[in-house]
């Protein structure tokens, strides 16, 4: 496979403190968080590239372009529903909660989703686009029993409050990173480098449990994940000028939606973490 797509691997994965009822870490904390980023060389380096076409292959290359973006956000709703209602269902049925989050499953609960990045970004290159797309699923599954422990902890009003507060936030941003004409590769670095002080703040936090550290970690997560969806869209419109044409382009489509999909789901917990009233 191309040079590019070796650029498009996993770089940087980060998860926050469990829940401190449930493993004895900080308050009103979500029991995982998880950020995957990749992106070609190319789409930082350039991301706001644009071919310079006729009028009739503009068109196509438009078309192609809308199609492509559909595919990402079709995945990633896709994926998002498989989240909720397994998340749901878990939480709400009181036997397999208890099975999970009151034993040493919790464990398992916590760390399974950052181990699938793991797997997933090392094997998306030798996978068909199929098997990544179930791959995929398969993550968003592994990801709602994970975040089933929130229906334990807060209230549905505050689950559903974040819900819509992220939701709002995200494709307010997802709209810019689109449209913009603006170079964002800049802020895709400092936001880089926020992701990774979120990474460590959390990895220190999970010992200490620190409610005061735990809000700051959510603010900044909140300012992190609403910057990197404006980024990564404009990357994978990037990614599309150069895999445009190629089998490889609806793999991609699959790349973006886990981005996007961690960032809202991110997103959406460091909000709950912030706003949520507990049970």
């Amino acid at each position: 496979m191309s040079d590019r797509i070796e650029c498009a691997r996993c770089r940087f994965v980060g998860f926050c403190a469990p829940l401190k009822s449930l493993t004895k870490t900080a308050p009103g904390h979500s029991i995982q968080a998880i950020c995957f980023e990749g992106w070609s060389f190319n789409a930082v380096n350039n991301p706001v590239r644009t071919p310079n076409y006729g009028t009739t292959q503009a068109a196509q290359y438009d078309a192609g372009l809308r199609s492509h973006m559909l595919g990402v956000f079709r995945n990633m709703g896709i994926g998002l529903v498989i989240t909720g209602l397994v998340a749901a269902f878990i939480g709400n049925t009181p036997v397999l909660a208890a099975a999970i989050f009151g034993t040493p499953l919790k464990w398992v609960a916590i760390f399974a989703p950052l181990a699938f990045v793991f797997f997933f970004s090392f094997r998306i290159e030798k996978m068909t686009t199929a098997g990544a797309r179930m791959a995929f699923w398969a993550f968003s599954v592994v990801m709602g029993v994970s975040l089933a422990s929130i229906f334990l902890v807060f209230t549905g009003g505050s689950i559903a409050q974040a819900f819509f507060s992220a939701s709002v936030m995200f494709l307010a941003m997802a709209l810019w990173g689109y449209t913009t004409g603006r170079d964002l590769s800049k802020m895709g670095s400092f936001l880089i480098m926020g992701l990774i002080g979120i990474l460590v703040a959390s990895l220190i936090n999970i010992f200490i449990g620190s409610s005061a550290m735990q809000m700051v970690i959510s603010i900044i997560g909140v300012v992190v994940f609403t910057g990197l969806t404006a980024w990564d869209v404009q990357r994978i419109k990037s990614d599309y000028f150069h895999y445009a044409g190629h089998e490889v382009a609806q793999k991609m489509q699959v790349m973006g939606a886990l981005s996007l999909y961690l960032n809202f789901v991110n997103l959406f917990q460091m909000l709950l973490s912030l706003t949520g009233d507990r049970e």
